[in-house]
Formats: structure tokens, C-alpha cells, sequence
């Protein structure tokens, strides 16, 4: 079959010929319908080397942490699946032995770091490619809908929703507002979302004035970046500023940006894995405002993101890659021209 394949360091991945996967025990075989390419993935091979790895991976595996597809085949055990169905996949692989694992919060599992990979497309074969053996824990299931536009679901709708559940006792009650820097896939997803699960008032801000047209079409107040941007956050605030925040981004500019933009007791969350620094001072932050981050999201939230993608709350922007143009996908994302998801779809 062909993958799209992470084969070394500070190496553009390439497109080859490898062999069809094998379900193991306790395993399901899916025929891959689409598979998200992600600005991580990006990272993986053009920032991360030997000595910066955060994930700890090693070189020669499939891309591609965004899957969905029909159940192709079932490996020993497993039972209870149908040929031919649709399921998401969950990322991320832990032990399954410690607390984090018990709760379905792969991505905080205690024994990360003597696992032999942290999730399927990071130091495990995945889903950019025609097949992807996965373990059964990790399918959700999606019923009818189409998992083709499903698939970034599993990166860019978990992640936003699990940062946002958490925040939404900052988020009851009226007069709320939450504000979300970043409109590429996970920013808009996140504008749905916030949309979908509260009744906030949503802020928007972005540099390029088409994902903002797009977040105002999804019912958000738009602001564009700049050197006013943060007093015309607080001014439709009346003042008060936001009661969460949600960076997509997480470059210095961004964080400093939110906290500016928040209320006493609020919530920041930073998403996006820039990984730049902040200072936090005592006298330029609002009191009690919580900083903090948060990584993916634990399978209970990907069913629950899956569920309102089945009726119609939440919906990816995708743009589709044949197999043969995978490689172009990943190319597009690094030159800045995907707007939404760019998604591969192996099988189409």
C-alpha cells in the first residue's frame, strides 16, 4: 500500500510503497477514508531532530495523528465491530494500567516515557496511507456521517473541546464572552464549539481577513490583529474583558495578547505548540486569572465531539488531497495556503 512516511530528521516526508498492516490482538484494521494533515506533523519533521524531540520519537513511521475510516478487518479478540463501518480514531496510546489510562487520558499517562510511542502518527504507524491498524479501545464510533470530512476531528475538534469543557464554569451564566486567537483548523472548530456547548459571546481575532469572514459566519465578533487589537477585545467587552481565553497559536505576541484581554478571576488556555515565552508579572495581570495549557483531550470528549459532528453542530473545513498529492498537502500547510484542514483521503 502506499504511506506517507517520516523516514529522518529535518527530512520532508516521502510517499512509498510499504506493506499492508496486520490487525494484532486486540486491534481493528481500517481502511483509511481520511486522515488530517497537521501543523505537528510539520514539526516533527522539520523542527525536532536527535536532541530536540519533546515526543521522544524515533525516526521511520506513517504520519498522520487525524484518522478515520470503515472497519476493513478485526484481530484476534475483538468482536463487536461490522465490515464496513465508520469509526474516528483516538491518537493517543498510554499503558492502559495507570490512573490517567483508566480515566481515557491517554495523552497524561504516567508511563510515557518507557512506552514505545505516544499515539498513532507519533512513533506509531498511522493513518497517512490506504490502511491503519489501531486499537479497538481507540474507535469511536460515527454512524452515518462521513468520515472523510470526520477525520480532524480527532486532533483539531478534540483538542479545542477538552481546553474548552474544562473552562466552562468561566463560561456560565449571562454576559460572558470567550475569546479565541487563531482561525486556522483547531480556531474555527473552537468557534463552533464554544458556539455549540455555552451561550458566550465569541470573539474572533486572526490576521487574515478570510478566516475572519469565516468566524463571522460561524457567529463570531471579529477583531483583527494589531496594535489596538486588545483595547477593541475589551471594548466590546464593555470594559471587563473575556472571560476565557483559547490561543490557537502560542507565540509570545498571543499569550501577551489574552492575558491583556482578560477579566479578574478568567481562564487562558494556550493550544497552540509554538512554545514561545511569557512573562507573567504581578502587576500586569489580572487578579486571579488562571494560565495554563492542555494537550488533546481523553476519549469520553471525543465521543462527545464526534456526537455533535453527527448532528450537525460542528463541522471541519476540509480541503481534500488525493493520495498521489498527499505529499502536496503537507507542502501547502508549510507555505501558509490551508485554510481549514487540509485532509488526505487515501481510498477515495
Amino acid at each position: 500500500m502506499r504511506a506517507v512516511v517520516f523516514e529522518d530528521w529535518k527530512t520532508f516526508p516521502v510517499l512509498k510503497d510499504v506493506h499492508k498492516p496486520t490487525p494484532g490482538p486486540g486491534e481493528v484494521l481500517l481502511k483509511v477514508a481520511g486522515a488530517g494533515a497537521c501543523h505537528s506533523d510539520v514539526a516533527i519533521f522539520q523542527d525536532f531532530d536527535a536532541d530536540f524531540n519533546p515526543a521522544g520519537l524515533s525516526t521511520g513511521f506513517i504520519l498522520g495523528h487525524e484518522n478515520a475510516g470503515w472497519v476493513d478487518e478485526l484481530g484476534p479478540g475483538v468482536h463487536g465491530f461490522e465490515k464496513g463501518d465508520a469509526y474516528l480514531v483516538y491518537g493517543p496510546i498510554g499503558c492502559g494500567r495507570c490512573k490517567a489510562c483508566s480515566r481515557g487520558q491517554d495523552t497524561y499517562c504516567e508511563n510515557a516515557a518507557t512506552n514505545p510511542y505516544a499515539a498513532v502518527g507519533l512513533g506509531r504507524d498511522s493513518g497517512m496511507a490506504e490502511y491503519v491498524s489501531v486499537p479497538a479501545r481507540n474507535l469511536v464510533p460515527l454512524g452515518d456521517a462521513d468520515p472523510a470530512i470526520a477525520a480532524p476531528l480527532a486532533d483539531a475538534g478534540l483538542t479545542p473541546y477538552h481546553a474548552i469543557k474544562l473552562a466552562t464554569p468561566k463560561l456560565a451564566g449571562a454576559d460572558k464572552y470567550a475569546l479565541v486567537i487563531g482561525l486556522g483548523g483547531l480556531g474555527l472548530l473552537g468557534v463552533q464549539i464554544l458556539k455549540a456547548i455555552t451561550g458566550a459571546t465569541v470573539i474572533a481575532t486572526d490576521m487574515k481577513e478570510d478566516a475572519m469572514a469565516e468566524a463571522e459566519q460561524l457567529g463570531a465578533i471579529t477583531v483583527a490583529g494589531g496594535d489596538d487589537q486588545v483595547a477593541k477585545i475589551r471594548e466590546i467587552t464593555g470594559g471587563t474583558g473575556v472571560d476565557a481565553a483559547f490561543d490557537f497559536v502560542g507565540v509570545s505576541g498571543t499569550i501577551q495578547a489574552a492575558m491583556q484581554s482578560m477579566a479578574i478571576g478568567g481562564r487562558m488556555t494556550v493550544l497552540g505548540i509554538a512554545g514561545q515565552p511569557y512573562e507573567w508579572t504581578f502587576y500586569t495581570t489580572p487578579y486571579e486569572v488562571e494560565l495554563t495549557n492542555s494537550y488533546w483531550g481523553t476519549i469520553e470528549d471525543l465521543h462527545e465531539v464526534a456526537e455533535l459532528f453527527r448532528v450537525g453542530k460542528i463541522e471541519p473545513k476540509v480541503t481534500k488531497y488525493p493520495m498521489d498529492k498527499a505529499l502536496e498537502a503537507y507542502q501547502d500547510l508549510v507555505d501558509g495556503k490551508v485554510s481549514g484542514r487540509a485532509v488526505v483521503t487515501p481510498n477515495e
